[in-house]
This record gives C-alpha cells, sequence and structure tokens, in this order.
C-alpha cells in the first residue's frame, strides 16, 4: 500500500473528492514529519510511537576502495509499533 491507496482508502470511506482525501493524507504525513523535526514524538493508539533517535558519529569502510569515511553523529526516525498493531499482524 502506497500513498495514493490511502487517499483511495480515504476517499471510499469519508467521502469528498479524491483531491480532498490526498490532502488529508498529505497534512498527517506533513504534520508527523514536522513534530519529528521538533524532536517530539507522535503516539497514534493501536498503530505506535513514531520518534527519534540520535546515532553516534562513526568511522566506516567504503566497500569499493576500502577507504575509512567518517559518518557524523545524525537524529534517525524510529517506530515501535503498538501490541495491537503486533498482535494484528502475527
Amino acid at each position: 500500500m502506497n500513498k495514493a491507496d490511502l487517499a483511495n482508502s480515504v476517499h471510499t470511506k469519508i467521502g469528498g473528492t479524491k483531491v480532498q482525501a490526498e490532502e488529508v493524507v498529505e497534512i498527517i504525513i506533513s504534520d508527523i514529519v514536522n513534530a519529528l523535526k521538533g524532536g517530539n514524538e507522535v503516539s497514534i493508539a493501536g498503530l505506535g510511537i513514531f520518534s527519534t533517535k540520535q546515532r553516534a558519529a562513526r568511522v566506516a569502510r567504503n566497500p569499493r576502495t576500502g577507504e575509512a569515511v567518517n559518518v557524523p553523529a545524525m537524529r534517525v526516525p524510529k517506530f515501535r509499533a503498538a501490541k495491537a498493531l503486533k498482535d494484528a499482524v502475527k
């Protein structure tokens, strides 16, 4: 399932136009991204928790040349599935 499939699902269940359904999906995704950019968690009951995690700086190797490459510290997105989601997927 992709973003267009989600928009079609919203459109069939709620009604309105497809453009409005696409806007709803886009707004939800952008709100989640903006919250994560701000360092906040997004918790959706029954789905899970979106958060960010600090990854430490490290030295990696270029697999082609074997050259050492410095990878800077960065924040990366993280998702923890809710128990309801885990049980539904079993």
